[in-house]
């Protein structure tokens, strides 16, 4: 009976325990089936004795295992509370970000992409991923006290007077009293509190200098004036790139932490798009759906890059006049300025450093305007001409191709009718092109635009014009060097032996506008004693500007920069290197480590370079950005 009703109830019972319990049941029915075979061998007994010991054993395994499912339960709960609270934190701190960007119609997402800045600059300088977490939370909400401050000084056209500004320099104030009631999070009010301190000591509202001022506040601060500058306001459009990076150079030691500073310029020069801006809505016609072109210029697309991969770009346009004429279809207008856009008044151009190489109409008109030289063939497909006037009413698709090679742009236009090839022979070999779709009379759509990974194929362009030098001048023990680009060229490499010294003259280029415009020194080692050659380690690179750059982790440098009476400022010292300098670098080499010295226009570098590992030789090479590097002598 006992083992019937065990198995009866056994679903309700653990595997653990029922299995336990029937052989209870079943052990001592076979011992006394063995007993009566073998007379006089009691094995009930100590079969009972062995069942409840193995039941009991079997009891405190299930209750073990009830224990562990229960901890881990625990746990997963503890932990999905955990998330639940991280969560709401950051959607709460999301929530408070979107009010305060909304109080302002100038700085939508400013505190987000503030926050993402400035975590960039936590990661690349080594801090730990809670560390990382803190100061993006910190920078999501450091403009959190300008919830006390009037709209309509936040909102004001145009600069503001000295009593409104004295407003905004409350914002601080306001923030750190809001945010340390936050006990938990002291880092969100430390960062509201001081990141408008500067590290030159003539900030607010403290006035703390150095690292007196909180880590949190030196990061957040270069990442907040990086986006300001970056981002539209009611008195100016965003700044150009590679203006905010130099003002971010020229703001080292003095508004900035230099640590910082350089890396925000090190996420600037990794940004080759400028994607790290304010976001615009982006359209396939470089900002822009459509087209609706009535007078002639009035409406233009922001510039499309002409580089040395092909761009291809398709297009349909139909005339918006009853009567259209020859003008009647879109025009491209070759140019370069700081901000990709095409500009008409001379202040902007001034500003932007506007320069206008040439227009060219789709059935092959051109205008020059400061190229050297422009050349065109057209190629009929048809050997009856079509009605012009009527097929631009009817509409027109056209494809466009755009490549540059040196000093050399391509333009191919081709419709159904015909195919233009327009070379232009530009002024400058340093400056960027840019391509912009503007018309007359016509409506512009259905715009695709797409560019090749793949570099064209060398000598595509034919030459129309001689090319663009600047090393006539004579030469030293090595060939000159032309940098036309971001260390696109570089001079022939030397051994670093002890004592050595590097003599050459450097121009920088007539269209030369940045400071970084300069010659650069990099040293390096390489199996074919080339720059970025086979098994490439760059273990500095000094540029003569001031700014070096640790490129491998096979070596620490340390850097030593001074300003003495010579140094007259930026400007002068950017006119200085347009003029033409003398320079000399001199080296010195005690076993694995390598000290640089030079002295610029009254800028003082030294850099001492210690390799962690020993190489087969360590080379020295000359490389820049727009400039000429003529004269080279080694001696040693």
């Amino acid at each position: 009976m006992q083992f019937s009703v065990i198995v009866q109830y056994r679903g309700r019972l653990r595997p653990l325990v029922w299995i336990p319990i029937i052989l209870f049941d079943l052990g001592p029915i076979l011992s006394i089936v063995v007993q009566f075979f073998a007379y006089g061998i009691s094995l009930q007994n100590l079969t009972i004795v062995g069942l409840v010991i193995l039941l009991y054993i079997f009891v405190i395994v299930d209750m073990n295992k009830t224990v562990e499912q229960a901890n881990k339960l625990k746990f997963e709960l503890m932990e999905q509370e955990q998330h639940k609270m991280h969560t709401l934190f950051e959607q709460t701190a999301e929530a408070l970000a979107t009010a305060i960007d909304a109080k302002d119609k100038y700085t939508h997402g400013h505190s987000t992409r503030v926050a993402e800045y400035s975590k960039q600059i936590a990661i690349l300088a080594g801090k730990s991923k809670e560390e990382c977490d803190e100061i993006y939370y910190a920078g999501l909400l450091h403009d959190i006290g300008k919830i006390g401050v009037p709209r309509n000084i936040i909102n004001k056209e145009g600069r503001l007077t000295d009593e409104e500004f004295a407003e905004i320099k409350k914002h601080p104030v306001m923030g750190n009293q809001i945010l340390s009631s936050i006990g938990e999070s002291p880092y969100l009010s430390i960062g509201a509190h001081y990141h408008h301190e500067r590290y030159d000591g003539r900030g607010y509202p403290e006035g703390l200098k150095g690292t007196d001022i909180p880590d949190i506040a030196r990061i957040i601060a270069v990442a907040d004036a990086y986006d300001a500058m970056t981002s539209k306001r009611s008195y100016r459009d965003p700044i150009p790139q590679q203006k905010v990076r130099e003002e971010i150079v020229k703001g080292i030691d003095s508004q900035f932490d230099p640590q910082y500073a350089k890396l925000m310029l090190h996420l600037i020069d990794l940004d080759s798009e400028y994607k790290m801006k304010e976001q615009q809505e982006v359209r396939e016609l470089a900002g822009k759906n459509e087209l609706n072109c009535t007078g002639f210029r009035q409406e233009k697309s922001e510039g499309i890059v002409v580089s040395d991969s092909i761009t291809r770009i398709h297009l349909r346009s139909r005339a918006t006049v009853e009567e259209p004429s020859e003008n009647s279809i879109p025009t491209l207008i070759l140019f370069d300025s700081l901000d990709a856009r095409v500009h008409e008044t001379e202040f902007k151009r001034k500003d932007l450093l506007y320069l206008e190489y040439a227009t060219i109409r789709l059935d092959g008109k051109t205008e020059c305007v400061t190229a050297r030289k422009i050349e065109t063939d057209i190629k009929k497909l048809f050997t009856e001409w079509p009605d012009w006037l009527t097929e631009y009413k009817k509409g027109i698709d056209w494809d466009i191709e755009a490549v540059r090679q040196g000093d050399h742009v391509m333009i191919t236009l081709a419709n159904k009718f015909q195919v233009v090839k327009t070379v232009i022979a530009l002024q400058y070999i340093a400056r960027w092109t840019y391509l912009s779709i503007t018309g007359e009379n016509c409506f512009i759509s259905d715009v695709q635009i797409e560019s090749k990974a793949a570099l064209a194929n060398e000598g595509l362009i034919p030459r129309i014009a001689p090319e663009i030098s600047y090393i006539n001048g004579p030469e030293g023990d090595i060939p000159n060097v032309q940098i036309n680009g971001w260390r696109t060229a570089a001079s022939e490499a030397f051994p670093v032996k002890d004592g050595m010294k590097i003599s050459f003259h450097s121009q920088s280029f007539d269209t030369a506008r940045l400071i970084w415009h300069c010659p650069f020194v990099s040293l390096f080692y390489s199996d074919d004693k080339k720059v970025r050659g086979k098994n490439f380690h760059e273990f500095v690179l000094v540029r003569l500007d001031g700014e070096t750059w640790d490129s491998d982790a096979n070596a620490t440098n340390t850097i030593v920069i001074n300003k003495s009476d010579r140094f007259e400022g930026w400007n002068e010292w950017k006119e200085a290197n347009r003029r033409g300098i003398d320079c000399t670098v001199s080296l010195r080499r005690a076993g694995r480590k390598i000290t640089l010295v030079t002295e610029n226009s009254g800028i003082f570098i030294r850099s001492d370079t210690v390799l962690k590992e020993d190489f087969p030789e360590v080379y020295v090479a000359l490389t820049g950005d727009q400039c000429a590097l003529t004269n080279i002598r080694v001696s040693k």
